[in-house]
């Protein structure tokens, strides 16, 4: 099994992100599904309190040197506006 490294940057949540938490929170405390809307919203998964996910892959690529180092890079000047926290996380 191989491991893989991400980059994903995060915007803050909004007023539309704390409404749609609310309905996120009522149908879990309910027991019901969360509406189509908001779980689009939401990409499937359950809210992140650091806000919302923004996709960085367009702005990073790997990376390797002669010295057998290897990883990722990104180049922070192409970062999305509003973007304030970047998430580093390795999967396997």
């Amino acid at each position: 099994m191989g491991m893989s490294t991400h980059i994903v940057g995060f915007r803050p949540p909004d007023e539309n992100y704390f409404k749609m938490k609310a309905v996120w929170d009522a149908c879990a405390a309910a027991g019901v599904l969360v509406p189509d809307e908001v779980d689009i919203y939401f990409d499937g998964t359950e809210p992140d309190p650091v806000g919302m996910e923004v996709d960085l892959s367009s702005i990073v690529e790997e990376w390797a040197d002669r010295d057998y180092r290897e990883g990722l890079q990104f180049d922070v000047e192409k970062i999305p506006s509003g973007v304030r926290y970047i998430r580093f996380y390795n999967s396997w």
